[in-house]
Protein backbone atom coordinates (compact mmCIF):
# COMPACT_ATOMS: atom_id res chain seq x y z
CA UNK A 1 0.00 0.00 0.00
CA UNK A 2 1.39 3.40 -0.71
CA UNK A 3 0.79 6.98 0.76
CA UNK A 4 -1.63 7.98 -2.28
CA UNK A 5 -3.57 4.76 -1.47
CA UNK A 6 -4.21 5.79 2.06
CA UNK A 7 -5.01 9.24 1.66
CA UNK A 8 -8.61 9.24 1.50
CA UNK A 9 -9.98 8.78 4.75
CA UNK A 10 -9.01 12.76 5.24
CA UNK A 11 -11.79 13.20 3.08
CA UNK A 12 -14.30 10.39 3.81
CA UNK A 13 -17.13 12.66 4.04
CA UNK A 14 -16.44 14.30 0.30
CA UNK A 15 -15.71 11.07 -0.99
CA UNK A 16 -19.61 9.75 -0.12
CA UNK A 17 -21.10 13.21 -0.98
CA UNK A 18 -19.37 13.64 -4.33
CA UNK A 19 -18.31 10.49 -5.69
CA UNK A 20 -20.90 9.03 -8.23
CA UNK A 21 -22.70 6.16 -7.21
CA UNK A 22 -22.39 2.75 -8.94
CA UNK A 23 -25.55 1.41 -11.26
CA UNK A 24 -27.72 -1.22 -9.97
CA UNK A 25 -27.17 -3.00 -13.24
CA UNK A 26 -23.61 -3.94 -12.28
CA UNK A 27 -24.44 -6.08 -9.44
CA UNK A 28 -26.92 -7.81 -11.73
CA UNK A 29 -24.41 -8.41 -13.90
CA UNK A 30 -22.42 -10.26 -11.34
CA UNK A 31 -24.98 -12.25 -10.07
CA UNK A 32 -26.24 -13.42 -13.54
CA UNK A 33 -22.73 -14.28 -14.26
CA UNK A 34 -22.51 -16.55 -11.03
CA UNK A 35 -25.77 -18.38 -11.81
CA UNK A 36 -26.70 -19.39 -8.34
CA UNK A 37 -27.30 -17.93 -5.12
CA UNK A 38 -25.02 -15.82 -3.74
CA UNK A 39 -25.19 -16.18 -0.06
CA UNK A 40 -22.04 -14.09 0.77
CA UNK A 41 -19.47 -11.97 -0.02
CA UNK A 42 -15.80 -10.08 0.42
CA UNK A 43 -14.98 -6.58 -0.31
CA UNK A 44 -11.73 -5.40 -0.88
CA UNK A 45 -11.47 -1.40 -0.80
CA UNK A 46 -14.46 -0.59 0.27
CA UNK A 47 -14.24 3.09 1.29
CA UNK A 48 -17.55 4.65 2.05
CA UNK A 49 -19.69 1.30 1.32
CA UNK A 50 -20.96 2.86 -2.62
CA UNK A 51 -20.97 -0.57 -3.97
CA UNK A 52 -21.10 -2.22 -0.26
CA UNK A 53 -25.05 -1.09 -0.47
CA UNK A 54 -26.02 -2.93 -4.18
CA UNK A 55 -24.72 -6.35 -2.87
CA UNK A 56 -26.23 -6.07 0.73
CA UNK A 57 -29.49 -4.70 -0.28
CA UNK A 58 -29.46 -7.75 -2.06
CA UNK A 59 -29.82 -10.06 0.92
CA UNK A 60 -25.92 -11.07 0.59
CA UNK A 61 -24.17 -11.22 3.22
CA UNK A 62 -21.66 -8.55 2.80
CA UNK A 63 -18.19 -8.41 4.63
CA UNK A 64 -16.46 -5.03 3.88
CA UNK A 65 -13.10 -4.21 4.12
CA UNK A 66 -10.67 -1.31 4.26
CA UNK A 67 -7.29 -0.31 5.56
CA UNK A 68 -8.57 3.56 6.39
CA UNK A 69 -10.99 3.32 9.57
CA UNK A 70 -12.16 6.56 8.70
CA UNK A 71 -13.18 5.40 5.66
CA UNK A 72 -15.41 2.34 7.29
CA UNK A 73 -16.49 4.98 9.68
CA UNK A 74 -18.29 6.78 7.01
CA UNK A 75 -19.37 3.44 5.26
CA UNK A 76 -20.83 2.69 8.86
CA UNK A 77 -23.51 5.32 8.11
CA UNK A 78 -24.82 4.45 5.04
CA UNK A 79 -25.28 0.77 4.75
CA UNK A 80 -27.30 -1.97 6.55
CA UNK A 81 -26.21 -2.98 10.10
CA UNK A 82 -25.74 -6.63 8.70
CA UNK A 83 -22.42 -5.53 6.74
CA UNK A 84 -19.72 -6.89 8.92
CA UNK A 85 -16.70 -4.29 8.48
CA UNK A 86 -13.08 -5.43 8.85
CA UNK A 87 -10.34 -2.74 8.82
CA UNK A 88 -7.02 -3.75 6.60
CA UNK A 89 -5.73 -4.33 3.28
CA UNK A 90 -6.24 -7.41 0.99
CA UNK A 91 -2.77 -8.19 2.50
CA UNK A 92 -3.57 -8.14 5.75
CA UNK A 93 -6.80 -10.81 5.30
CA UNK A 94 -6.05 -14.45 6.15
CA UNK A 95 -8.21 -17.23 4.60
CA UNK A 96 -10.06 -18.15 7.75
CA UNK A 97 -13.34 -18.72 5.54
CA UNK A 98 -14.10 -18.52 2.04
CA UNK A 99 -16.86 -16.54 0.34
CA UNK A 100 -19.26 -17.26 -2.75
CA UNK A 101 -17.90 -14.05 -4.19
CA UNK A 102 -15.51 -11.54 -3.76
CA UNK A 103 -15.01 -8.39 -5.06
CA UNK A 104 -13.69 -4.47 -5.25
CA UNK A 105 -14.52 -1.62 -6.91
CA UNK A 106 -12.12 1.27 -8.15
CA UNK A 107 -9.79 -0.41 -5.12
CA UNK A 108 -7.85 -3.31 -6.58
CA UNK A 109 -4.99 -1.08 -8.61
CA UNK A 110 -3.99 -0.04 -4.74
CA UNK A 111 -3.01 -3.85 -3.67
CA UNK A 112 0.17 -5.34 -3.37
CA UNK A 113 0.69 -7.01 -7.55
CA UNK A 114 2.92 -9.66 -5.44
CA UNK A 115 0.89 -12.45 -4.70
CA UNK A 116 -2.63 -10.62 -5.46
CA UNK A 117 -4.34 -13.49 -7.26
CA UNK A 118 -2.95 -16.27 -4.65
CA UNK A 119 -4.27 -14.29 -2.00
CA UNK A 120 -7.97 -13.53 -3.51
CA UNK A 121 -8.10 -17.53 -4.56
CA UNK A 122 -7.79 -18.62 -0.99
CA UNK A 123 -10.54 -16.17 -0.01
CA UNK A 124 -12.95 -17.79 -2.38
CA UNK A 125 -14.63 -20.95 -2.23
CA UNK A 126 -14.33 -23.43 -5.00
CA UNK A 127 -16.04 -22.47 -8.27
CA UNK A 128 -16.84 -18.37 -6.43
CA UNK A 129 -17.21 -15.53 -8.40
CA UNK A 130 -14.48 -12.98 -8.19
CA UNK A 131 -15.70 -9.12 -9.66
CA UNK A 132 -13.82 -6.28 -10.23
CA UNK A 133 -15.14 -2.72 -11.13
CA UNK A 134 -13.34 0.45 -12.64
CA UNK A 135 -12.75 2.79 -15.33
CA UNK A 136 -12.29 6.53 -15.63
CA UNK A 137 -14.34 9.50 -14.92
CA UNK A 138 -14.07 11.89 -17.53
CA UNK A 139 -15.49 15.10 -19.13
CA UNK A 140 -18.20 14.51 -22.33
CA UNK A 141 -17.46 17.30 -23.53
CA UNK A 142 -13.95 17.99 -25.08
CA UNK A 143 -13.53 21.48 -24.86
CA UNK A 144 -13.96 21.75 -21.56
CA UNK A 145 -12.05 18.71 -20.99
CA UNK A 146 -9.15 20.77 -22.72
CA UNK A 147 -9.93 23.91 -20.47
CA UNK A 148 -9.22 21.84 -17.36
CA UNK A 149 -6.16 19.95 -18.51
CA UNK A 150 -4.42 22.90 -19.27
CA UNK A 151 -5.76 24.65 -16.07
CA UNK A 152 -3.95 21.76 -13.93
CA UNK A 153 -0.91 21.25 -15.99
CA UNK A 154 0.96 23.45 -13.60
CA UNK A 155 -0.19 21.54 -10.67
CA UNK A 156 -0.94 17.90 -11.84
CA UNK A 157 0.09 15.99 -14.92
CA UNK A 158 -2.66 13.26 -14.61
CA UNK A 159 -5.23 12.79 -12.12
CA UNK A 160 -5.66 9.24 -13.75
CA UNK A 161 -4.27 5.83 -12.25
CA UNK A 162 -2.02 3.81 -15.17
CA UNK A 163 -3.17 0.73 -16.21
CA UNK A 164 -1.33 -2.03 -13.38
CA UNK A 165 0.55 -4.44 -15.45
CA UNK A 166 0.90 -1.61 -18.86
CA UNK A 167 -1.81 -2.83 -20.87
CA UNK A 168 -2.50 -0.08 -23.85
CA UNK A 169 -5.97 1.42 -23.57
CA UNK A 170 -6.56 0.08 -27.24
CA UNK A 171 -6.38 -3.38 -26.11
CA UNK A 172 -9.42 -5.58 -26.21
CA UNK A 173 -9.14 -6.82 -22.52
CA UNK A 174 -8.16 -4.38 -19.95
CA UNK A 175 -6.63 -4.85 -16.53
CA UNK A 176 -7.35 -6.60 -14.14
CA UNK A 177 -8.64 -8.96 -16.48
CA UNK A 178 -5.20 -9.55 -18.16
CA UNK A 179 -3.40 -10.68 -15.29
CA UNK A 180 -6.60 -13.11 -14.24
CA UNK A 181 -5.90 -14.65 -17.23
CA UNK A 182 -2.76 -15.32 -16.60
CA UNK A 183 -2.88 -16.12 -12.97
CA UNK A 184 -4.30 -19.88 -13.93
CA UNK A 185 -6.42 -19.91 -10.74
CA UNK A 186 -9.40 -18.54 -12.80
CA UNK A 187 -11.65 -19.46 -15.79
CA UNK A 188 -14.37 -17.95 -17.69
CA UNK A 189 -12.81 -14.51 -17.63
CA UNK A 190 -15.11 -11.52 -18.94
CA UNK A 191 -15.26 -8.38 -19.37
CA UNK A 192 -18.42 -6.09 -19.90
CA UNK A 193 -19.29 -2.47 -19.88
CA UNK A 194 -22.42 -0.93 -18.17
CA UNK A 195 -22.84 2.73 -19.14
CA UNK A 196 -23.03 5.52 -17.12
CA UNK A 197 -23.97 9.68 -17.64
CA UNK A 198 -23.70 11.88 -14.62
CA UNK A 199 -24.58 15.66 -14.50
CA UNK A 200 -22.71 18.10 -12.08
CA UNK A 201 -22.83 21.50 -11.14
CA UNK A 202 -19.25 23.18 -11.43
CA UNK A 203 -18.96 23.37 -7.88
CA UNK A 204 -20.09 19.53 -7.37
CA UNK A 205 -16.84 18.67 -9.82
CA UNK A 206 -14.67 20.44 -7.84
CA UNK A 207 -15.73 18.37 -4.79
CA UNK A 208 -15.51 15.51 -6.72
CA UNK A 209 -11.73 16.62 -7.75
CA UNK A 210 -11.52 17.02 -3.87
CA UNK A 211 -11.57 13.23 -3.51
CA UNK A 212 -8.92 12.10 -6.15
CA UNK A 213 -5.48 10.75 -4.93
CA UNK A 214 -3.49 13.05 -7.31
CA UNK A 215 -4.64 16.26 -5.92
CA UNK A 216 -5.00 14.88 -2.22
CA UNK A 217 -1.21 14.10 -2.69
CA UNK A 218 -0.26 18.06 -3.16
CA UNK A 219 0.14 20.47 -0.18
CA UNK A 220 -3.36 22.31 0.73
CA UNK A 221 -2.51 25.84 -0.16
CA UNK A 222 -1.24 24.32 -3.80
CA UNK A 223 -4.40 22.00 -4.51
CA UNK A 224 -6.77 25.50 -3.50
CA UNK A 225 -4.35 27.42 -6.37
CA UNK A 226 -5.42 24.46 -8.50
CA UNK A 227 -8.66 24.21 -8.06
CA UNK A 228 -9.33 27.91 -7.79
CA UNK A 229 -7.72 28.01 -11.80
CA UNK A 230 -10.01 25.01 -12.69
CA UNK A 231 -12.93 26.43 -11.33
CA UNK A 232 -12.82 29.80 -13.40
CA UNK A 233 -13.00 27.39 -16.93
CA UNK A 234 -15.89 25.66 -15.68
CA UNK A 235 -19.42 26.08 -17.29
CA UNK A 236 -22.24 25.65 -14.97
CA UNK A 237 -23.08 22.27 -15.05
CA UNK A 238 -20.84 19.82 -16.84
CA UNK A 239 -21.15 15.94 -18.07
CA UNK A 240 -19.13 13.30 -16.95
CA UNK A 241 -18.84 9.68 -18.54
CA UNK A 242 -18.40 7.53 -15.64
CA UNK A 243 -19.02 3.94 -17.27
CA UNK A 244 -18.03 0.66 -15.64
CA UNK A 245 -15.90 -1.94 -17.01
CA UNK A 246 -16.22 -5.50 -14.81
CA UNK A 247 -13.98 -7.99 -14.85
CA UNK A 248 -15.54 -11.20 -14.18
CA UNK A 249 -14.42 -14.66 -13.13
CA UNK A 250 -14.40 -17.64 -11.69
CA UNK A 251 -12.07 -19.46 -9.01
CA UNK A 252 -10.61 -22.52 -10.73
Amino acid sequence: MTERALIFGSVAQAYERFRPGYPAELAEKVLDYAGAPVADALEIGAGTGKMTRLFAGRGIAVTATDPDPAMLAELREHVPAEVVTRQGALEDLRPDRQYGLVYSASALHWTDPAGRWPRIAALLAPGGVFASFGGPVRLADPVVRKAIDEARAEFVESAGVPSPDGTPPENELQWPGTELERSGLFADVRQVVVQQRVTLSADDLIGLFSTVSAYLMLPISVREQAFQRIRKVLPDTVELVSDHTAHLARRR
